[in-house]
């Protein structure tokens, strides 16, 4: 009996699992069946399922990441991928939009509405030169110029006012700064033409990491909302430029700018009036300054004086100068630029022997000097950067007028001569290289000799004996 009750009772001591014991215990299993079992129910007992079944691979898994996970992807995908991305779906195009930090307004609507801030929150770089003219969009002429691009009607009258005329007004531009300011408050970089000093300011005020800013057609009464930034590091006016628009700066705008912009590194003054007082004070207030870009002056005599007051200046630029300075007064008052290391000059007239000895007197502590496609600069004029001891890098391009003798005359005196570039000086001969001239190639770290075509190709068939062959089958008839 008890046998018998020891076998009753084991059954019963032992119970069978329960589902939802199986259920609890294990799950991953049982979701890939519950998983698969629609499916097959749907496929095995309704014909019409066999047509959901295909639709369901085209169902969009992304929706189960979130807007932070999926914006982390695409944010590491190629630029050249992230536009097609944004055709994919809205919820793709949002996101691409959030991607979007530089942006080149062409409808000044877009700002106006609103409209660019939803589509694009968290930009930072804007342009908006090519949106303030008004300019038919159907239109197939487009108007280029280095500074400023714009397309206009086939019924236009070529003038020196035509794109001042075109232009929208203050008020309107006021009015889109404004909105701008709102809807993008970490904005750093702007571009903007025919502001006043009240739109200025209210980006000054609301926009407070703005570090760079081109303003074109700019006057001293603009500058006053530009001095309110703060944080300025680089910074391009453009007051006057011939045959576009035209607006004045003078000392008392630079030293409105030099008084409240004393953070800048970088400064250019496009087609800007001025005088010693205005770069002196530029000199005294902005101690960051280290570049210096002036591009087609309208300065008074003696302006080169007042460089030797940038303490810090490493670059002087001059663009398109149709002179350097006619009167920049004794080398005793000149002084000269302690820290200055580089001297570029493109596309200036150099007339005057006076004003190109003062330049080069003020940066005499230059190591690199660029000259590129200057008119005027003849063996005289060179010489006069023979001052310059420190040079180790030189680059001529398009000096038509210099001859290898005035070369010579100068990089001789230069010790510490590393680089040489000339290219395009026709006459710069190869056949006029003396000895020592040729002991100093050989010992320089980089050379790039072109002078001319032709002197580059009978460099290149030295040792063939092509061009002695060449009698024999082209003779004279």
């Amino acid at each position: 009996m008890s046998a018998l009750k020891e076998n009753v009772d084991s059954p019963l001591k032992k119970k069978k699992p329960r589902w939802s014991d199986v259920w609890l215990r294990n799950t991953k299993p049982l979701k890939h069946v519950v998983f698969t079992m629609p499916l097959q129910s749907l496929s095995s007992k309704d014909p019409k399922s066999q047509a959901l079944i295909p639709n369901f691979a085209n169902i969009d898994r992304t929706l189960l990441l979130s807007d932070e996970l999926l914006l982390d992807i695409l944010s590491r995908l190629p630029r050249p991928q992230r536009n097609p991305n944004s055709l994919v779906c809205k919820r793709w195009l949002n996101l691409q939009g959030r991607l979007v930090r530089s942006l080149k307004i062409l409808d000044w609507d877009f700002l106006e509405s609103g409209r660019l801030f939803t589509r694009f929150p968290n930009l930072t770089h804007v342009d908006l030169l090519n949106g303030c003219f008004f300019s038919p969009r159907d239109s197939g002429i487009l108007l280029t110029h280095r500074l400023v691009s714009m397309r206009m009607s086939s019924g236009f009258c070529p003038n020196c006012k035509f794109l001042q005329e075109n232009m929208l007004p203050v008020e309107v531009v006021d009015k889109g700064l404004q909105a701008l300011a709102s809807g993008c408050p970490n904005l750093r970089r702007l571009m903007v033409i025919n502001a006043s000093e009240f739109g200025l300011l209210t980006v000054a005020e609301e926009c407070l990491t703005l570090q760079e800013l081109e303003l074109h057609k700019c006057n001293d009464n603009v500058l006053r909302g530009i001095a309110a930034c703060a944080n300025l590091q680089i910074l391009k006016l453009v007051a006057n430029v011939d045959g576009l628009y035209t607006s004045i700066v003078t000392d008392i705008g630079l030293t409105i700018l030099a008084q409240g912009c004393k953070r800048l590194v970088k400064l250019e003054l496009n087609g800007c009036e001025g005088s010693f007082d205005g770069i002196k004070a530029i000199g005294q207030c902005c101690l960051m300054l280290e570049e210096l870009t002036i591009c087609d002056h309208k300065m008074d005599d003696g302006w080169l004086a007042g460089l030797s007051y940038c303490e810090n200046l490493k670059t002087l630029k001059l663009l398109s100068c149709k002179r350097i300075d006619w009167s920049p007064g004794r080398d005793e008052y000149l002084g000269f630029c302690r820290a200055l290391e580089r001297l570029h000059l493109q596309k200036c007239q150099l007339r005057s022997k006076k004003s190109v000895g003062a330049l080069f007197r003020v940066c005499e502590t230059v190591r690199e000097i660029v000259i590129q496609d200057c008119w005027g600069l003849d063996n005289d004029m060179f010489r006069f950067a023979s001052v310059c001891r420190r040079v180790k890098l030189l680059s001529l391009e398009g000096c038509s007028l210099l001859t290898t003798e005035g070369l010579e005359a100068v990089i001789l005196s230069w010790h510490d001569l590393e680089s040489l570039t000339v290219v395009s000086c026709e006459n710069v001969k190869e056949s006029d290289i003396t000895p020592a001239l040729a002991t100093l190639f050989a010992i320089l770290k980089e050379l790039r000799w072109r002078p001319d075509a032709k002197s580059l190709l009978v460099s290149s068939l030295v040792g063939t004996g092509m061009g002695k062959r060449g009698g024999r089958f082209f003779k004279r008839t």
